[in-house]
């Protein structure tokens, strides 16, 4: 069989774009090296971010794919678990930039909160320290490691879209797709490599300055309440760009860099998400390079663990789990697309906002390689959702 369109790679990334090929009736195949997406797809928090991200095309790609994943959750079974976001303050430094932020297009919705109505909105926010809070309606969040599965079963379900596991692939020449199992035909391609630099054309992802961030992340036992909305703090206001590029957040940083220099010296800040079975999803740290430590670092979780006691005000239950997260990385831009070689497109994020943005970025990846605006084009037959 010959496919208008293979994307290799399984992770949200490459979801995205089979779907946005599907949706203009494309014949599409994707090629996973496992068994199923295994990488940052699956290890993250599922948290689909708005408030915070870049100001301009980070931002608006944010805002549409949240409107995509909205639509889709309940078509494709994926639990829509949590629904808002609330960064807890405890400096004066920190309520400045929550205020500079509600003045720009991004706070739109957007509140802040004095501590008692935050305290009364979500519970087990804040300790004696809370000054406020910045409340967002705009953000949801899935559990990853359902809402990604479910959402290949479901492309192929209502769109016929073909998935082939264990195989790796080769070498990306459209029509000839080389892999481990035997070539595949196909007139495009979409190269989605997550953080694998060195299998497909890895002299394109060096010239883009990629290397690898890793993150600590925590899974701890259920704390006894609900949170109705994931919970940031004061950290987050200088490592997210929507916040931190603004002029009020220099002397928020300022203040950090003698109070904390510790945590930001190893990329922490707060995500604190809860699952269905209510244990809470924690995290997490930064790390960058071309070979990150494989290991976990008992110093970084201790100061994770630190900021979560003092944002909830809380001891924090029992650590259940814990993993090393990984993604693509650069410094320079969010995400990019090249075109390495006729009818193919390499796209990669390189900010950690795969969850966020990936509907979007296909939708402009795709429409550009066919040629086809999706700008009308419905998510089903059935959902009606245009632009």
């Amino acid at each position: 069989m010959t496919y208008d369109l293979a994307i290799i790679g399984g992770g949200i990334l490459g979801l995205a774009h089979a779907m946005a090929a599907a949706r203009l009736g494309k014949r599409v195949i994707v090629i996973e090296r496992d068994a199923a997406a295994n990488g940052a797809s699956i290890r993250n928090f599922g948290f689909i971010t708005i408030t915070g991200q870049a100001r301009g095309e980070t931002w608006r790609r944010a805002g549409r794919s949240r409107e995509i994943w909205d639509a889709i959750a309940p078509r494709a079974g994926i639990d829509i678990t949590q629904r808002g976001l609330v960064v807890s303050l405890r400096f004066d430094e920190s309520l400045a930039v929550a205020r500079a932020f509600l003045e720009t297009e991004m706070g739109e919705g957007c509140a802040l909160l004095a501590p008692d109505e935050a305290h009364r909105r979500v519970p087990g926010l804040g300790g004696a320290s809370l000054k406020g809070a910045l409340w967002s309606p705009h953000e949801i969040r899935v559990e990853s490691r359902q809402a990604i599965p479910r959402l290949a079963a479901w492309l192929t379900a209502e769109y016929g879209v073909t998935f082939q596991t264990k195989t790796a692939v080769l070498s990306v020449a459209p029509p000839r797709i080389e892999t481990s199992r035997g070539p595949i035909s196909a007139a495009a391609a979409v190269v989605c490599p997550g953080d694998d630099f060195v299998s497909l054309f890895p002299e394109a992802i060096a010239a883009r300055g990629v290397d690898k961030s890793t993150l600590t992340m925590l899974r701890l036992a259920d704390p006894g309440f609900r949170l109705p909305a994931t919970l940031m703090s004061d950290l987050s206001l200088v490592r997210y760009l929507g916040y931190s590029e603004l002029p009020a957040a220099a002397p928020l940083r300022a203040r950090l860099e003698k109070t904390h220099a510790e945590a930001l010296e190893h990329g922490v800040h707060l995500i604190v998400a809860q699952g269905t079975d209510g244990q809470l999803i924690v995290g997490d740290s930064h790390h960058y390079g071309d070979r990150p430590d494989p290991f976990m670092n008992a110093r970084v979780e201790d100061l994770i663990l630190a900021e979560f006691a003092v944002a909830t005000g809380l001891v924090p239950p029992p650590v259940v789990s814990r993993w090393i997260g990984s993604y693509a990385h650069a410094a320079a831009h969010p995400m990019f697309v090249d075109a390495p070689r006729e009818g193919v497109r390499l796209v990669m994020v390189t900010s950690g906002t795969g969850a966020s943005t990936s509907f979007a970025i296909a939708e402009e990846v795709i429409g550009e390689l066919f040629g086809e605006s999706l700008a009308h084009v419905p998510i089903t037959a059935r959902s009606g959702l245009g632009r």
